[in-house]
């Protein structure tokens, strides 16, 4: 389940290698988040989603749902979707380095949400996304990594607009 999560990952580490820090702070398009400020955008959401898988984990009650189309409707972005107001990344000025160290955690904390979880149970169980309605938690470890694929398109542009 984690696989694409994880090549995901590496691919936005690497489209981010090379890259100073003041460039990935730097914002190029005004109004528009800088490249850091995408990858804490990143960081906020798997944190919310691991402390959310865990509180669904240990609610008694199970909830299935049918799966929902999320991957095209992740991946679209001509759609545009406001982030909540929780996961609006701050204006600080971010190291790649302590970013990095950010993203390692809150992979860590995903992993130890559904470690040991069997996957029927993440079927069995879901939550409110904002924009798809009642989804399962088995399509909120997959959002994870279709929301950073969504946003690793963006960071192409950003870095476009850098040079």
């Amino acid at each position: 389940m984690m696989e694409e999560n994880n090549k995901t990952r590496e691919v936005l580490l690497q489209a981010v290698e090379g890259l100073s820090d003041d460039q990935l702070n730097q914002q190029v398009v005004e109004g528009k988040w800088s490249i850091m400020q995408v990858l804490e955008h990143l960081n906020l959401l798997e944190k919310v989603v691991s402390h959310m898988i865990r509180s669904q984990l240990e609610n008694e009650t199970d909830t299935a749902v049918e799966a929902k189309p999320i991957e095209e409707l992740t991946l679209n972005r001509s759609i545009k979707i406001e982030a909540p107001s929780f996961l609006i990344p701050s204006n600080d000025y971010i190291t790649l380095e302590d970013m990095k160290a950010r993203l390692l955690k809150s992979r860590a904390r995903l992993l130890q949400a559904i470690e040991g979880v069997e996957p029927a149970l993440l079927q069995k169980k879901s939550y409110q996304h904002p924009n798809f309605g009642v989804i399962n938690l088995h399509q909120w470890v997959s959002f994870v990594g279709l929301h950073e694929r969504r946003h690793l398109q963006q960071i192409e542009e950003l870095k476009e607009r850098l040079f």
